[in-house]
């Protein structure tokens, strides 16, 4: 009898296969155009009815790709496995990839929130990812909105907030009369400086800038206080540039008294730092001290922004001396005590901890008619979890203070850390909004809550309401981003058919 030999003859799946595993040990090789070829080999021999397959091979010829730095060749391979198999986190993720380095960062975002959402939001580095592309694509987007933004004017309450930040402000005699009255029938006749006056007393704001460009149009005899306050309602309304070349005008010219160049350099800085250029930020500081080292707001406002940076030690030192020169000047009192609470957590002494909280108390028996000192003091407790003393504190606030708005904003985020009362919280930011329709923190709040509570398309109604009343390009990014997160995760979920996973706390 004639031996029978057995043949072993593949498949074309089997060749297919086998290409891709001679491609892989290429890859591990770092041999990556030969990885390429037996990838390009296995997708030609695969059956095309093999899509689970088809999908891994495309997605590992777009790894070779990656590391050869052919990320539109990357992106192509991604394409064609997600077409195959639309839940593949890896090739979501290796697109994300792509897509960022090409600068497609709208689709990279997309992807990369699907592969979160896929993984639960439990991947510590794909959220870092996320979170790195949404801040990129949030600046973006937040200097396209810049470029045909319209000026808007803030709340009442925001602007003499505002003008009331400055102890050594040299339009003080502008803008602090007591006259506040309505119009009378002389005011139509008012012109220049002295109609910017009676728009500052009577809350017409909108009439300022006009107002104070007469002023200076025609030379008057005010002409640098007008152009200084000009800047500051520039300054208010978003137009960053055209406050800066305001104050610059002040600065610059040699009839400016040392206050009033002060004060613009004072704001000028903080421009500066809202325009991304920090050395001119320092520069314009270091120069008001150098004209007034005895001015309190400039260190003041360096104190504020070094807090805002996170440079506790800085902002300390700077609200010791602006409360040494004007010790009865109550933000900066307040202000400095709450720094010194930052600084204490930060090096976990207790003891310090403890004066704190005896000085806020001391501070609201010295100035019961400051709200900050309330509203900080409330902040201070809520971060101790102390929530009822926090609660009654912000209540406090309300009374001093019945028009600030984002009171109720900070006690509606109290009931949420206290008690997980949505219904009471949201009730209280709406109440917010009443008071100050162009409230972007109340809007936020309420679109954050929103995207925790799953209604994603109401949180991005809500964060394109936030975004006209951001007051900086740093504002406007981090809005943009939030938008940006929101609508991702409901593109994603509606085209992946897969629900959101929500964090089990607010």
């Amino acid at each position: 009898m004639s031996p029978t030999w057995k043949t072993d003859e593949q498949t074309p799946l089997d060749k297919a296969r086998a290409s891709k595993n001679k491609g892989n040990k290429y890859f591990k090789a770092q041999k990556y155009n030969e990885a390429i070829r037996c990838y390009d080999s296995a997708i030609e021999l695969c059956p095309p009815d093999q899509a689970q397959d088809l999908s891994t091979f495309h997605q590992n010829r777009a790894a070779a790709h990656e590391q050869l730095g052919n990320h539109a060749a990357s992106r192509h391979d991604c394409d064609r496995a997600l077409q195959l198999a639309p839940r593949y986190a890896k090739a979501l993720h290796r697109r994300a990839k792509a897509c960022e380095a090409l600068g497609e960062l709208s689709q990279a975002l997309r992807d990369v929130t699907a592969v979160c959402i896929l993984e639960g939001f439990q991947n510590q580095a794909t959220l870092m990812m996320a979170d790195r592309v949404l801040k990129e694509l949030g600046k973006r987007h937040a200097k396209e909105a810049l470029q045909n933004r319209q000026p808007v004017m803030p709340s009442k309450h925001f602007v003499q907030t505002f003008l009331s930040s400055f102890a050594e402000d040299p339009l003080s005699d502008c803008w602090r009369k007591e006259d506040t009255s309505a119009p009378t029938a002389d005011d139509a006749d008012l012109r220049g400086w002295a109609r910017a006056c009676r728009a500052i007393q009577t809350s017409s704001y909108e009439d300022v800038v006009p107002a104070c460009s007469e002023e200076i149009e025609s030379a008057g005899p005010r002409r640098l206080e007008a152009t200084l306050l000009r800047g500051t309602l520039h300054q208010l309304t978003g137009q960053n540039r055209a406050a800066r070349d305001d104050y610059t005008v002040v600065i610059e010219d040699n009839a400016s008294s040392s206050k009033l160049r002060v004060n613009a350099l004072i704001k000028r800085g903080s421009i500066h730092l809202q325009l991304d250029a920090p050395e001119a930020s320092v520069a314009d500081f270091k120069k008001a001290i150098d004209i007034d080292e005895k001015n309190s707001d400039i260190y003041h406002h360096r104190g504020q922004i070094n807090l805002l940076m996170e440079m506790t030690d800085q902002a300390m030192a700077d609200f010791e001396t602006a409360v040494k020169l004007k010790p009865d000047f109550p933000i900066a009192c307040v202000q400095k005590t709450y720094t010194d609470y930052r600084h204490a957590c930060a090096t976990e002494n207790r003891a310090k901890i403890a004066k704190v909280n005896e000085e806020f108390k001391s501070l609201i028996s010295r100035f019961p008619n400051c709200s900050e000192c309330y509203v900080l003091y409330a902040q201070v407790m809520a971060d101790q979890e102390k929530f009822q003393e926090a609660d009654q504190l912000f209540k406090q606030a309300i009374q001093v203070d019945p028009d600030r708005a984002t009171v109720y904003v900070h006690r509606g985020l109290l009931q949420l850390q206290w008690k997980g009362d949505v219904t009471e919280a949201t009730k209280l930011i709406s109440r917010s909004l009443e008071l100050d329709d162009k409230g972007e923190f109340a809007y936020e709040t309420l679109g954050t809550i929103e995207v925790q509570r799953g209604n994603l398309r109401r949180a991005m109604e809500l964060f394109d309401k936030a975004i006209p009343f951001a007051k900086t390009e740093a504002e406007l990014s981090h809005l943009f981003s939030l938008r940006d997160a929101a609508q991702a995760q409901a593109e994603v979920a509606q085209q992946l058919g897969i629900s959101v996973p929500t964090p089990p706390g607010l």
